[in-house]
């Protein structure tokens, strides 16, 4: 007999929604007041000053590391930088990307692991995008940390095909096919170099994932050398 009892919807990790609703809200209060419905005339200026208040520029780090002085507005923006987007459609791709990868990965990981996860490959993101020399457009979004969990839910395909004698190379072929598509948009529409940040993000989701995976690193060891 069916349980009515039962959700319709697999319900989403709590750990999921607590980096996901800063975005959600952030991107609500900005895209309500540039289209005029909240907050007067002087609403419409709202994005352009968080983006000066909480984007990162590539320049930052090289000035921090010149002057020898830790900075913290400049430090911050290695993580503020996540939650302030350039249009509603730029923050709705992070966030079911976040959504969706998010809870397949939250499902495995601990929730300190999760948020290790996300946070550690938005700031590697933001450190690799930072150290390329001459770069200037700035860093906004959430895409170097949504990629974090792409990273780690690559990981986990990796292991168990791994485990099973499978080509382990096929857990590489959502990445893959992302950063496809990422070059034939660029190619063909130009686009920020911020891809750079996603593929960092991406290899410390799946690095950080070896670390942070429930039994450790030694459990992973022990699988790899069944093979």
């Amino acid at each position: 007999m069916r349980d009515y009892q039962e959700p319709p919807f697999n319900p989403v990790p709590p750990v999921v929604w607590a980096v996901l609703l800063p975005i959600i809200a952030v991107e609500v209060v900005l895209s309500l007041g540039s289209s005029g419905y909240v907050g007067g005339p002087g609403a419409i200026g709202w994005r352009q000053s968080a983006l000066q208040s909480f984007a990162l520029s590539p320049q930052m780090l090289d000035e921090m590391v010149a002057r020898g002085n830790w900075n913290s507005d400049y430090a911050k923006r290695f993580v503020t930088y996540m939650f302030v987007h350039a249009s509603l459609v730029h923050a709705l791709f992070v966030a079911i990307f976040t959504l969706a990868l998010g809870k397949m990965v939250a499902e495995i990981f601990r929730p300190l692991a999760f948020l290790t996860i996300f946070f550690g490959a938005g700031i590697a993101g933001a450190l690799a995008y930072s150290l390329v020399p001459g770069l200037e457009v700035w860093l906004i979004g959430g895409y170097p940390a949504a990629y974090g969990l792409i990273g780690a839910f690559t990981f986990l395909i990796w292991s168990r095909l791994r485990s099973t004698g499978d080509n382990a190379a096929r857990a590489f072929v959502l990445i893959g096919t992302l950063l496809g598509l990422q070059l034939l948009f660029g190619m063909l529409f130009g686009s920020a170099p911020d891809w750079i940040a996603d593929l960092a993000g991406f290899a410390a989701g799946f690095a950080l994932s070896f670390l942070l995976v429930p039994g450790g690193p030694q459990q992973v060891l022990v699988r790899l050398r069944r093979r």
